[in-house]
């Protein structure tokens, strides 16, 4: 091999490998406060809560636990003199501005749950994110289980599903 096409097989080489790691990243969102809801025997489903800040704009897309048979992005909010909730396909993250998935408002819904999450425990999570090109990245977390958000101020942070 002569060294002209030794260089470009190593920079070839070095550009997918350098592809591979940008495909690898996780998305540039910071992730305040998680937790999830801890459950009792025989409850079907919880929520997750947290903030989400992006550094640019994205998309929260999809989430999944090996916990739940499913698990959403949900919405509730006020319809006339009704709390309605729905599965929302994906949740803006405006660039910069952080956005609360609390009680009675965004959230992650995890239903269909395989065993009761204990308080103390932990629960794996990971976030699927798009960005404004399209790009998907995943960020894997460990959420602890409790049964008020950390430091709430007990039945004032207590939401049921």
């Amino acid at each position: 091999m002569t060294s002209a096409k030794f260089s470009k097989t190593v920079l070839a080489f070095s550009l997918a490998l350098g592809s591979m790691a940008a495909l690898a990243q996780t998305a540039a969102v910071k992730v305040d406060g998680a937790w999830a809801r801890a459950t009792v025997q025989g409850q079907r489903g919880t929520g997750a809560f947290m903030s989400l800040t992006a550094k640019d704009a994205t998309q929260l897309v999809g989430v999944s636990t090996p916990v739940a048979g499913v698990a959403e992005v949900h919405e509730m909010k006020m319809e006339g003199d009704v709390m309605k909730m729905r599965a929302l396909p994906l949740l803006d993250l405006p660039a910069g501005k952080k956005v609360d998935l609390k009680p009675g408002g965004y959230h992650i819904m995890l239903m269909d749950l395989k065993a009761p999450l204990a308080k103390d425990s932990t629960v794996p999570v990971t976030l699927l994110f798009k960005d404004a090109k399209g790009v998907e990245s995943k960020l894997e977390l460990k959420l602890p289980v409790a049964t008020t958000a950390p430091g709430a101020a007990g039945a004032a942070a207590e939401h049921k599903h």
